[in-house]
């Protein structure tokens, strides 16, 4: 191997979905012996010039899938975003070849309730994690709660109801699975309308989940727009609920990501 290819391999775009103008999943070729855990996240670059832009991107794809699913938004005069925007199915991209990241279910002892709280394109991760067995077989019940600002950010809606209707567990006993869409700038049937900060605080959000927060028997991970998840944080710590540290599992685990 070259010192290049030690780093990094040479893959192609294979499929690219609009969700809307700004937002699409993409599916790229898999490196031979890539290794990655459902909640990690990847590196993806373009060449520019004699230097490599590389961007970090949870992979939203089940661990054995066959090609590498990401999901993103386009950041306006971004310089891998631009180019990403105008990449086509057949374009090469670049891919480190580890994995990264800690959002994944080691961080957790078991629980009763797995709550996922994303916004935006922090929905990645989960949608990876709904995909594995495990979580449906370590935890009694699943709350999926995706915050995004207009009804038509809310992917993977038809992915997830999938998934609950059959859920990968490989015939042993499965947890249940309560998807709550939230819209925050206007009015979606079946949504909630506000913040998920407001939710939280003022019971909605367990009401509607049919779960109660706790520290014995939820496990809570957090994913998106670092504002929000530095509140939900400071909420859910002042409830009892802390991260895990030095070995000792906790009930929290946060990733900021856009």
């Amino acid at each position: 191997m070259t010192a290049e290819s030690d780093r990094y391999t040479r893959e192609t775009i294979t499929a690219i979905h609009r969700w809307a103008p700004d937002l699409f999943t993409f599916r790229i070729s898999r490196p031979a012996g890539y290794a990655f855990v459902a909640g990690q996240y990847g590196r993806l670059g373009f060449a520019a010039g004699d230097d490599i832009v590389w961007r970090p991107y949870s992979m939203v794809c089940a661990r054995a899938a066959a090609e590498l699913e990401f999901y993103s938004i386009i950041v306006p005069g971004g310089a891998f975003s631009t180019r990403l925007a105008a990449a086509r199915v057949g374009n090469e991209i670049l891919v480190d070849r580890r994995s990264f990241g800690f959002l994944t279910l080691d961080a957790f002892a078991d629980g009763r309730d797995l709550w996922l709280l994303a916004s935006g394109t922090g929905l990645g991760p989960f949608v990876a994690i709904l995909r594995e067995p495990e979580c449906w077989r370590r935890f009694a019940r699943l709350i999926v709660v995706h915050s995004v600002r207009t009804g038509r950010e809310l992917a993977y809606r038809e992915t997830i109801a999938e998934l609950a209707a059959s859920p990968p567990a490989n015939g042993a006993p499965a947890a249940t699975l309560r998807y709550l869409p939230v819209v925050t700038r206007e009015t979606v049937d079946g949504a909630l309308g506000e913040r998920v900060t407001t939710l939280l605080a003022d019971g909605r959000l367990e009401q509607h989940a049919g779960a109660t927060i706790d520290a014995a028997n939820s496990r809570i991970m957090v994913c998106g727009n670092p504002d929000l998840a530095k509140a939900l944080r400071a909420q859910l710590t002042a409830r009892g609920l802390a991260v895990g540290h030095r070995g000792v599992p906790g009930q929290l685990a946060f990733e900021n990501y856009w």
